[in-house]
Parts: C-alpha cells; sequence; structure tokens
C-alpha cells in the first residue's frame, strides 16, 4: 500500500467487553508487526461525542471522563518509551449534534484534553497527543484565539467532502487550513467510495483533498482499511482485494498523486 502508519481504533464498548488487558495483548502484537515493517501506529481512543456531559452518538462509543482517563493512563505507562507507538489521538470526534449530545464549549475541550495531555505526560512525555476539534473533528477555527495550553501536540481535522459544499478548498481554509501554518495538523480520518476503475478528475474530492493536504503540509491518514466500515478500502480479509478506494489511496501513498505528482 506504501503506507509508512496505521491508525488503530480502541471502542470504548470493546476496551470494556475485552478487558485491557486482553486489548493490550492485541495492541501489542500490532505494534511488534509495524515495528518489523519500520512503520509507525497511532493509537485512536475511537468515540463519538461530548465527553463533558458524557452523551455520545451510539452506544459503541459510550465511555465516561475517568474511564477516558484511565484509558490514557494504561496506554502511555504501557507504551512509555516504544518508538513505533508516535501519537495519541485522544478523542476521535467531539460533536455536540446541534445540542442534540448536549453542550460543550471549546474552552470547555480544551481543558479536557490539557487534563489528559497532562496524564499521560506523567507516564510518557514523548509520544505525541493529537487533539480533535468540533464537528466530528473537523473544525479548528478556535485555534486562532484560544489553541490547547500544552507544547509538543499537533490537531486533528476529518475532511470529509459533505462538511461543505464545493468549492472545497476556500472552506478548508476556513476551516482547519490556516491551522497548518503554525501548528502541526494531521487527517487521521477522510474517504470516499469508488468503483472499481472509476475515473477521478482533477476537480472531484479524492485528487482536490489529497493535492490540497499535501499543498499545505498536512499529513494524512486513508479511512478505512477494512471490508465491513465504510468508506471501506478492501472487499475481503480472505484476498485483501482493493476497493476502488483502496485503489486510489495505494496511488496517492505511492505519491502519483497530490501536490507532488509527477504528471
Amino acid at each position: 500500500m506504501g503506507a509508512m502508519i496505521v491508525r488503530i481504533p480502541v471502542h470504548p464498548v470493546a476496551w470494556r467487553e475485552r478487558t485491557p488487558r486482553k486489548y493490550l495483548e492485541l495492541l501489542d502484537q500490532a505494534v511488534e508487526w509495524c515495528t518489523e515493517l519500520e512503520m509507525y501506529v497511532i493509537i485512536d481512543w475511537h468515540t463519538i461525542g461530548n465527553l463533558k456531559m458524557e452523551l455520545f452518538q451510539n452506544p459503541m462509543y459510550n465511555t465516561t471522563q475517568r474511564e477516558t482517563f484511565e484509558f490514557w493512563r494504561t496506554i502511555a505507562r504501557h507504551f512509555n518509551g516504544h518508538n513505533t507507538v508516535a501519537f495519541y489521538e485522544l478523542f476521535n470526534e467531539p460533536t455536540i449534534y446541534r445540542g442534540q449530545l448536549g453542550r460543550m464549549s471549546w474552552p470547555q475541550w480544551r481543558e479536557l484534553n490539557e487534563d489528559m495531555i497532562f496524564l499521560i505526560r506523567a507516564y510518557d512525555n514523548q509520544t505525541i497527543p493529537l487533539v480533535a476539534g468540533f464537528d466530528w473533528a473537523y473544525d479548528l477555527t478556535p485555534l486562532h484565539i484560544d489553541p490547547v495550553r500544552a507544547e509538543g501536540i499537533g490537531y486533528v481535522t476529518h475532511p470529509y467532502s459533505n462538511k461543505r459544499r464545493q468549492p472545497w478548498e476556500p472552506k478548508w481554509d476556513e476551516d482547519f487550513g490556516f491551522a497548518a501554518s503554525r501548528y502541526p495538523v494531521v487527517a487521521t480520518e477522510f474517504g470516499f467510495g469508488l468503483r472499481k476503475g472509476q475515473e477521478v478528475k482533477d476537480e472531484d474530492y479524492p485528487k482536490a483533498i489529497i493535492r490540497y493536504l499535501e499543498g499545505k503540509g498536512i499529513s494524512w491518514m486513508g479511512w478505512v482499511y477494512d471490508p465491513e466500515w465504510y468508506p471501506k478500502m478492501l472487499e475481503s480479509w480472505d484476498t485483501y482485494e482493493l476497493t476502488g478506494g483502496g485503489e486510489f489511496f495505494k496511488k496517492a501513498m505511492h505519491g502519483q498523486i497530490g501536490a507532488g505528482a509527477q504528471p
């Protein structure tokens, strides 16, 4: 595929049901494989919703502040000193969903992240924490006036095509692209459905977003290397046959698409 990093999503429900001890065994296996392949790992607490009020989009994402803090304390203690684990993505997608998941201001969200970062660094001060913006980890506009009060961190955006109407680029500049001139920004999740062999034009979203991210120096991860979760990059775990989206991401990860691609 040409990938240099793997994002591993840990759902709260799976963390509880499998038990932390058993889940750590899975993570250890993945980290060992990635070490052998000279790849890096992001560990992602994969929940969606309002951590302040503990209201979430779906039962699989249900967690608490205490469980979230305990998760990161466990992860930071366990992986301290392991250079393959490069990033801790503190919370997948914060959202209040038009108030249906309650209230949470940016300062409140910033402070929750600062608490997580402080706790992590009591055990591990090398791995880089990644902080997500609002609107399902898309919007970084609060950074204009109120960035997280911590050094050595990065910010996350999930720039799916449905976030804004075309033309996308001016909206991307306003919503998250501006931040890349001051802070490390990583697009840890975005994807799209493509049919096998489907033609993708330069102005279409897949090429537009890769070109934009690489032009801004924003690192990116394609989502999702799986045959069941959408937008899927695999047809099957048996054959590892790629979908149209998987084929596109493979080309992009080999540098055949994007800001530095050769015509």
